[in-house]
């Protein structure tokens, strides 16, 4: 029978894979080095230094809504090469030596680049998978994602300790043009939709930035990955206090492998036995790793976290988006994509910000606890927005 299934591993899928684990890498490579070029470079307080690593994210969120509402008439291809494009030549203003003013200026426009870029290959992937093995690519292709979650920071670290900013910026912007030049050999096809067209009105409508009909999935996503953020943002901070500084180092690659280890396995999971099947024990996961956290004490108890983790948040990742591209008419899967990664990032950006404030009130161990229990009612709010719906409401719309 496996025979007779579509084929997932095409080589428009490992081209579109690949670009986007090169825009990533670039994004995560620069996350855990910007804020330090910023003091070291420009001088620049705490709270500037901040602003130069989140404010890159606000570009990104402004980069989807916009071209999320207008993908589908630009095309996805037109929509991927412009992206890349713009990420190459914001890539350059790194060079510019003009304070710390243009370096936020630099961070804005370079993350609305990724956003754009993003969304399309996001959408293109969606597009190219066979409907049968939705959930299986998605997860795959996703994977490219995880990868450079956990190669960008190491590369980034190690460089920054041994060459100059200057080798950074390049090696950067050539990853963009990398990431360019493959996507050029890769062939989109058109969607087969049901005759329809995703219409865009003009004034402000909010249907035309936001799918609906994967706003459940999507918000959903983004008080899943508030959670996550408290883990990527200050895990360094808490191993500090728990003096386990030296295995954290590690916490991200191990985090990464059990997706590694688990997304082929989930995502057909998914597509054979629905959604249900792996959301709910998710959810069960990253509430238990996050638990665990809280409780650490030893090298090993936080690393077995990061292993829960990641088999929970690092599949809610993968197959809530695969949910938003299910319940979404083909004519309007550019939309859906945006509204996913919206959601995504905003969880991720602005939940560090807002956990900021919690922890002079609880600590870490309290912190990562209140996160643990979010997780459990992230479980009950999916039940709600899309659990207890027919799993078969998913394919309706894409089997039309």
């Amino acid at each position: 029978m496996d025979q007779a299934r579509p084929k997932l591993w095409t080589k428009d899928f490992i081209i579109i894979s690949a670009a986007n684990f090169f825009l990533y890498l670039v994004f995560y490579l620069l996350l855990v080095t910007i804020a330090v070029y910023a003091v070291d470079h420009y001088h620049a307080s705490e709270a500037q230094a901040g602003l130069a690593t989140g404010i890159f994210i606000i570009g990104t969120l402004i980069g989807r809504l916009a071209i999320g509402r207008i993908i589908e008439s630009v095309g996805n291809r037109k929509t991927m090469l412009f992206g890349l494009i713009f990420f190459i030549l914001t890539s350059c203003l790194y060079f510019i030596d003009s304070g710390i003013s243009f370096l936020l200026f630099t961070r804005l426009v370079h993350g609305l680049a990724l956003g754009v870029a993003s969304t399309a290959t996001g959408t293109i992937v969606a597009q190219i998978i066979p409907a049968e093995r939705k959930g299986e690519g998605i997860g795959y292709y996703s994977m490219s994602t995880t990868l450079a979650t956990a190669i960008g920071p190491f590369i980034g670290l190690f460089m920054s300790q041994h060459t100059s900013y200057f080798v950074i910026f390049s090696f950067c912007l050539a990853l963009g043009v990398i990431s360019f030049i493959i996507a050029l050999f890769m062939k989109v096809p058109e969607v087969k939709t049901s005759g329809k067209k995703a219409a865009v009105t003009r004034g402000f409508k909010i249907s035309n930035y936001i799918e609906p009909k994967a706003l459940p999935i999507a918000l959903v996503t983004m008080i899943a990955s508030i959670g996550y953020s408290s883990v990527l943002s200050f895990i360094n901070f808490y191993a500090i206090e728990i003096n386990l500084v030296n295995v954290a180092s590690f916490f991200f690659i191990v985090y990464a492998i059990a997706i590694l280890v688990s997304r082929p396995v989930t995502g057909r999971l998914m597509d054979v036995k629905g959604a249900n099947s792996v959301m709910y024990p998710t959810f069960i996961l990253f509430a238990a790793g996050l638990f665990l956290l809280s409780t650490a004490s030893n090298g090993v108890i936080f690393l077995l976290a990061a292993v829960l983790i990641g088999f929970g948040f690092g599949n809610i990742q993968s197959c809530s988006q695969a949910i938003a591209v299910k319940v979404t008419p083909l004519e309007r899967m550019g939309l859906a994509t945006s509204t996913y990664f919206i959601a995504l990032d905003a969880g991720l950006g602005f939940g560090p910000y807002v956990i900021g404030y919690i922890i002079p009130l609880t600590g870490y161990r309290k912190l990562y606890l209140i996160m643990a229990i979010i997780a459990l009612v992230c479980a009950v709010l999916y039940y709600f927005m899309h659990g207890k719906k027919r799993e078969s409401a998913e394919l309706k719309v894409n089997e039309a």
